[in-house]
């Protein structure tokens, strides 16, 4: 059997990293030949979790095709999200908790998608369906990855497979959720460290909706003002992209993780289609999303609802 890459979607996130480990941890136990590796450098709340359990970074690519004829994808399977050269491969798993898009094989494969707040959920059922234990150290990961994809359980994506998931790897790795939840999410909101390019790329994923590029970002923080006192600079930033990339849209999701409300600063067009989705209006390329947390689940639905008409 020849050797298999696994990977989440570039830009990844903490899911994106850690499923791509725990896949390839199942799947070599269940005798497949892989290694998980990421398509961007570690952003600084994984990079949190990568070094609260001595775990090694994964190794970054750019391109599949040279080292492998055949690809495992994890937390993506819309083609702009994965590797360059996706079209040179051959998928032959998908294990996935979103929409699926822009997505096709010639082959027959193994897909695994399930509506629930993180990728991670549902391995963790896979290994108890394969009767393969987790190990404590990977349970930190993977619990880690389900809590920020749904906030600490907060997120409206979360479901009771989510609880249920956290509550088992909680036990196996023997972690206090909610003091580690808070510590974990705090750790990825230091945007003072970062550049304007690296905020507005740091969570960005791109979508083709009713004919339009669209990208949108997605920035945790603890205070409002961390961002919003940077407005102008990231504006500039969403504007040189969009230009470089062709995109009709750029918005940046803010997030407050403490109160879990949103900003959405908003670049380019339609306008008219953004104001639509949210029944809210954009005020100095501002529009306030009270309640709002979810890309998944309350931005990117709403948003092709309204582009589509």
């Amino acid at each position: 059997m020849s050797k298999e890459l696994i990977f989440g979607h570039s830009n990844p996130d903490t899911d994106a990293i850690v499923a791509a480990k725990a896949y390839s941890y199942l799947q070599n136990k269940l005798g497949y030949d892989t290694e998980a590796v990421a398509l961007g450098e570690p952003n600084p709340e994984t990079q949190f979790v990568l070094n609260y359990f001595d775990e090694s970074t994964p190794r970054v690519i750019k391109e599949a095709s040279s080292e492998v004829d055949e690809v495992m994808l994890v937390d993506h399977n819309e083609n702009q999200q994965s590797v360059s050269d996706i079209d040179k491969v051959t998928v032959t798993h998908v294990v996935d908790h979103h929409r699926i898009a822009n997505f096709s094989t010639t082959l027959p494969l193994y897909y695994r998608a399930e509506p629930v707040g993180c990728t991670s959920t549902i391995l963790t059922k896979m290994f108890d369906e394969n009767k393969v234990e987790i190990p404590a150290q990977l349970a930190g990961l993977m619990l880690s990855a389900i809590i920020s994809d749904t906030l600490l359980l907060k997120s409206p994506t979360t479901t009771d497979d989510d609880k249920i998931a956290l509550k088992t790897l909680a036990e196996i790795a023997d972690i206090d959720v909610d003091k580690y939840g808070i510590e974990m999410l705090k750790a990825g909101t230091n945007t003072d460290a970062k550049s304007d390019k690296e905020l507005i790329d740091s969570d960005a994923k791109s979508f083709d909706l009713g004919g339009k590029s669209v990208r949108i970002d997605q920035i945790n923080v603890v205070d409002f003002d961390d961002i919003l006192k940077r407005k102008s600079d990231i504006l500039k930033a969403m504007s040189d992209e969009a230009s470089a990339e062709n995109y009709d849209l750029f918005l940046v999701l803010v997030t407050n993780v403490l109160n879990s409300d949103s900003k959405l600063i908003v670049l380019g067009e339609p306008k008219d289609a953004v104001e639509s989705a949210f029944n809210e209006k954009i005020n100095d390329d501002i529009m306030e999303l009270p309640g709002v947390v979810s890309r998944k689940k309350q931005v990117v639905p709403q948003l092709t609802d309204a582009m589509v008409k």
